[in-house]
């Protein structure tokens, strides 16, 4: 007879689990099923470690009390009570259910865009496969995207790749370059602080990783004599070949103005340097004064002595920004300047692994890149949504640094884009000592305590690349006002116990 689901199989098969369960048989046979020592690098994040517990709370309200659970951890605007842009669910509804792109109950242009986007896809169905790359007419959408805006500076489809999201494209662009051992390995320069995925990333695909600090006290700036500091010092470890910069900074919200973008791509073709740009926050610029610059268009304006000559690959994604659709997983790159046999290599290779983005992904992705104009029986209802959305996140980030800087031991600086702020804790003696002993950093503590009393989740600091000695929190703060509110009260509560307890 065969194994059976129950019977747990064969004598010789359940020995065979038992040795994997043991991690070797007596006789030190080793188990078939063992870890790359690259997945052995990646560390799980504290924020995972949390999640258990942030669940039990969402359902069991926070011990002692009766608060449901606020998360303002992750960069999820719709769990926060943001409401999706209705031009977007209404396209994907008609493509998704296609028996509404005859129902008056559904805009006019939005049918008319379900029935476009549909007539691309095989079938006539989300549920078909598109080829690796993405669907052809998204592609030129993006493209379209880019050219308006960068000033008219053409984007060629041929050059977008769409993806599982900026993090995909990052790790898939970071396989492609990964190469050499020791001293020859592929290093990467990446900002400190950075999102924890990143590191993640980089260990996933055996790349070494070379950190560079942002400058805090000059509002989380990107320093270029930082930068070549840590290349340097670099060259006897690993053979440093691409620069990451992230461009509004997360968790920092550091928007760099086109001077400093211009010292990067001078420091890049000094160094004969990779650059690889994240822009996923291009939309969520609020700092007065400040505006978003693509290193694209930048690199451009810079003429064709740099234009013709540095490697640029460049991520935007649905994830965030005015779109906040992290859940239907899209994202694109824009490669400049690669040579053609890696990209071939790259499409028929490593894009062909995920066979193809989700399908609604690449529908919203398309809505992004070319959302209602004026004059569309849309566009005023989508103007008006994306306003509020603006008011609220520079309506909350101005509160948030209220609240945070009325509160002892911390201090803020001001982000000028971007969903997120990352504040400095400036912690008691007492409370950095009693971490240490608990085998943690002092805002671990700082975080799962808060999660404890206040249901209240948070980012820890030490999970995003922060300088040895400083403690921080990320808060995300693109959240209905309601939320925010409750949760910045909640903040205020916690952190003056916290710090009256351990003074």
């Amino acid at each position: 007879m065969g194994d059976g689901g129950g019977g747990g199989g064969s004598p010789e098969r359940r020995a065979a689990g038992a040795a994997f369960r043991d991690g070797g048989a007596e006789d030190g046979a080793r188990s078939r099923t063992e870890l790359d020592p690259r997945v052995r690098e990646i560390r799980a994040s504290q924020r995972d470690a949390a999640l258990g517990r942030a669940a039990q709370i969402r359902h069991g309200g926070a011990q002692g009390s009766e608060k449901e659970l606020i998360d303002i951890c992750w960069g999820d605007a719709h769990s926060t009570g943001i409401k999706p842009l209705s031009f977007v669910r209404q396209v994907l509804a008609a493509c998704l259910h296609p028996e509404l792109l005859h129902s008056d109950r559904l805009p006019v242009d939005a049918r008319q865009r379900a029935q476009r986007l549909l007539g691309e896809c095989e079938g006539g169905s989300l549920g078909s496969y598109t080829h690796s790359c993405g669907l052809p007419h998204v592609r030129r959408s993006v493209a379209e995207f880019i050219t308006r805006r960068d000033g008219g500076v053409a984007s060629l489809p041929e050059n977008i790749f769409i993806s599982l999201g900026s993090q995909r494209a990052l790790t898939l662009v970071l396989s492609l370059l990964a190469q050499g051992e020791g001293v020859s390995r592929t290093g990467v320069l990446t900002p400190a602080p950075a999102c924890y995925t990143v590191a993640m990333a980089l260990a996933a695909v055996g790349v070494a990783p070379v950190p560079y600090h942002l400058c805090e006290e000059q509002g989380w700036a990107l320093r270029v004599d930082e930068v070549r500091r840590v290349l340097r010092a670099s060259r006897g470890h690993c053979d440093p070949r691409v620069l990451y910069v992230v461009n509004p900074g997360n968790p920092t919200g550091h928007v760099q103005s086109k001077e400093s973008i211009e010292q990067v791509i001078r420091l890049a073709a000094e160094e004969r340097l990779i650059l690889v740009v994240n822009e996923v926050d291009q939309d969520s610029v609020h700092g007065e004064g400040s505006e978003f610059v693509s290193y694209r268009k930048v690199l451009f304006e810079m003429g064709p002595q740099f234009s013709d000559a540095i490697e640029l690959i460049s991520l935007h994604s649905i994830s965030r920004g005015l779109m906040g659709e992290g859940g239907l997983r899209a994202g694109y790159m824009e490669v400049l300047n690669v040579d053609p046999a890696v990209i071939s290599t790259f499409q028929q290779t490593l894009l062909s692994v995920d066979i193809c983005p989700p399908v609604p992904g690449q529908i919203a992705l398309d809505l992004m890149a070319c959302p209602p104009r004026p004059g569309d029986p849309s566009h005023a209802t989508y103007a008006k949504e994306v306003q509020t959305q603006r008011d609220a996140l520079i309506g909350n980030v101005r509160r948030a640094r209220e609240v945070l800087d009325s509160l002892p031991g911390v201090s803020c600086q001001t982000g000028a884009g971007g969903h997120y702020l990352f504040p400095r804790l400036h912690l008691p003696t007492a409370a950095v000592e009693q971490a240490r002993s608990a085998g943690v950093e002092a805002d671990l503590l700082y975080s799962r305590q808060l999660l404890e009393e206040e249901g209240l989740f948070v980012g820890p600091g030490c999970e995003f690349g922060q300088r040895e000695g400083t403690y921080h929190i990320r808060l995300h703060v693109m959240a209905c006002p309601e939320v925010l509110e409750d949760a910045l009260g909640r903040l205020k509560r916690f952190h003056l116990r916290f710090m009256r307890a351990f003074s």
